[in-house]
């Protein structure tokens, strides 16, 4: 990246006040090697309008995950994704809070991360994209395992309980969800569920055959990496995996976690890959 790069520096009101000396630090070496103009929205609406007026500047999220979701969010809202390039400086109250970030190659520690925003490179990501709208940067997990704010309506899809449709702005907006796993090795049960899988349209498992858990997440080269965890009694039953363009998750009522936000009651939900849909700038 050129030092004379314009950046439009939106900090996260979370962030100013979980950990001020790491937002200062990350201003300061950012100011040190590119034209900065800080912006310190108070609301969603305030940083969404940061985000779309952002003009010709290239926009670096300081904050964790959920405002890193949240930016993504209001791009793809705009229709821009596909020609902006995002940077973020992990700040959070907690490792937890920034561990998708971490988990996409962002580096840890806010002068790091905002020497790679001066110095790196922008990379092309693939993206899950539901049937509502919602993003996805990180994973689906069902059940929700490991997830606070059960019912919250979050970055990865729209709450559907009771049939309503919430608004769209909470898909991205929630600051204060903080739990995520980027790549479990293992679905943790809930109990057993009944749910359709299909991977671009074959059936991977039915509603014959009681699930312990499925993880949906983006594999690369356009394609999203499926995994069911079958019920077992008594011996271990391998996971039947797949990869697909679409997912579709059909059923009973479930809830599912897309990255940090709890989604549902539900019946059906699809996902589909969206190939190198968003770019982030990463260390070269």
């Amino acid at each position: 990246m050129s030092a004379r790069d314009q950046l439009l520096v939106v900090i996260d009101p979370v962030a100013r006040r979980t950990d001020g000396e790491s937002v200062r630090i990350a201003k300061d070496v950012l100011g040190a090697g590119a034209g900065v103009r800080v912006c310190l929205p108070e609301s969603p609406e305030e940083f969404t309008k940061a985000l779309v007026r952002r003009g010709t500047r290239r926009p670096v999220v300081v904050g964790d995950d959920a405002a890193l979701l949240r930016a993504v969010g209001v791009l793809h809202r705009e229709r821009v994704l596909a020609s902006a390039v995002l940077s973020v400086v992990p700040v959070g109250s907690a490792a937890s809070a920034v561990r998708l970030a971490r988990g996409l190659g962002v580096p840890v520690g806010a002068v790091a991360a905002a020497r790679a925003v001066l110095e790196g490179a922008p990379r092309r990501l693939d993206l899950l994209v539901d049937d509502r709208d919602g993003v996805v940067l990180g994973d689906v997990l069902i059940p929700p395992v490991g997830a606070v704010g059960a019912g919250l309506s979050g970055a990865g899809g729209s709450g559907d309980a009771g049939g309503g449709e919430r608004h769209p702005w909470l898909r991205t907006c929630q600051s204060l969800v903080r739990t995520l796993a980027v790549r479990p090795s293992r679905v943790v049960p809930g109990g057993p569920s009944r749910l359709r899988v299909e991977a671009d349209g074959v059936t991977l498992v039915d509603l014959d055959q009681p699930v312990e858990g499925v993880s949906v997440r983006p594999g690369g080269a356009g394609f999203a990496r499926v995994e069911v965890h079958p019920a077992s009694v008594g011996a271990e039953v391998a996971p039947v995996r797949a990869r697909a363009r679409s997912v579709t998750v059909s059923g009973p009522d479930f809830r599912y976690r897309a990255d940090a936000v709890v989604t549902g009651p539900v019946r059906s939900r699809t996902w589909h890959v969206r190939a190198q849909a968003w770019g982030l700038v990463l260390p070269r």
